[in-house]
């Protein structure tokens, strides 16, 4: 039997405007698979923007500097500023209240010095470790072959400052050899110290092995087997004072990411 014309149209009708309908269901604000209105991308994740200010240790420049660009270039809108010092000048400056949103430390007795005083937004971590290597000029005017032979008369030698995590070290490989150091100079970052060295200032300098990395052939390494004694492990953490906490904590994150592993590996230093 044959339905009737206008009750087949009736029906028809009806079927479109369900369907309609539950398209607009499926396309309403917080459905599955649909972006934010506030500039999220596709993945629901916040666009990031704004700026922050990284104080790092001296020894981080190189490494820091391609992180920062490689992250901006991925994040377009955000700016990272680097301020690099020694690691004992730099909680200085934020105890002071000069305004930084990230602070990287060469070792963890400064950054606990921040914890201690409540300036440190959780709890910071660990993501690099780095051991010191005697740098000498090309030539190795004085001979230096070994730890011991810095101690050798008339050897023009350049340390950190004991405060500076570099300088606390060498003082730690000091008293694990029996050695006495005299140097001529004590610096106040570990740049400075092998700046005296690459200019011919001084015969021997104590730095890190990735700053003899960095260097080049501007200067010559000379590992020695007691830097075992004294690894310095670097720390990482948002500053409890900064104004884009969200920005601080995605850089912290690319630092201790693989990104982060890998330039940092590519530089010589370790994993803690």
């Amino acid at each position: 039997m044959s339905m009737p014309r206008r009750l087949g149209t009736a029906l028809l009708v009806a079927g479109a405007l369900t369907a309609a309908l539950a398209g607009c269901a499926a396309g309403t604000p917080g459905a599955a698979g649909t972006a934010s209105s506030t500039g999220a991308g596709a993945s629901g994740t916040p666009k990031l923007s704004g700026a922050i200010t990284v104080f790092a240790a001296a020894s981080l420049k190189s490494t820091f500097t391609q992180l920062a660009g490689d992250f901006e270039a991925k994040n377009p809108g955000t700016k990272i500023t680097l301020n690099f010092a020694g690691s004992s000048d730099l909680v200085t400056q934020i105890t002071q209240g000069a305004p930084a949103d990230v602070f990287a430390s060469a070792d963890t007795k400064n950054m606990t010095k921040l914890t201690d005083a409540k300036l440190i937004d959780g709890a910071p971590a660990n993501f690099a470790t780095n051991v010191l290597e005697i740098a000498v000029p090309p030539s190795n005017p004085a001979s230096i072959g070994s730890f011991a032979d810095l101690a050798k008369p008339g050897v023009k030698l350049v340390v950190c400052a004991p405060q500076v995590p570099c300088g606390a070290a060498t003082e730690t490989v000091e008293k694990a050899t029996g050695t006495t150091l005299a140097p001529v100079s004590e610096e106040s970052s570990v740049t400075d110290v092998l700046g005296k060295v690459t200019s011919g200032e001084a015969d021997a300098g104590l730095v890190y092995v990735t700053d003899v990395k960095t260097a080049g052939d501007k200067v010559r390494g000379i590992p020695f087997a007691e830097s075992d004694q004294a690894v310095n492990t670097y720390p990482i953490a948002t500053v409890g004072t900064s104004q884009n906490k969200e920005l601080a904590a995605a850089f912290i994150a690319t630092v201790t990411g693989s990104e982060g592993k890998k330039v940092l590996s590519d530089a010589g230093f370790g994993t803690p």
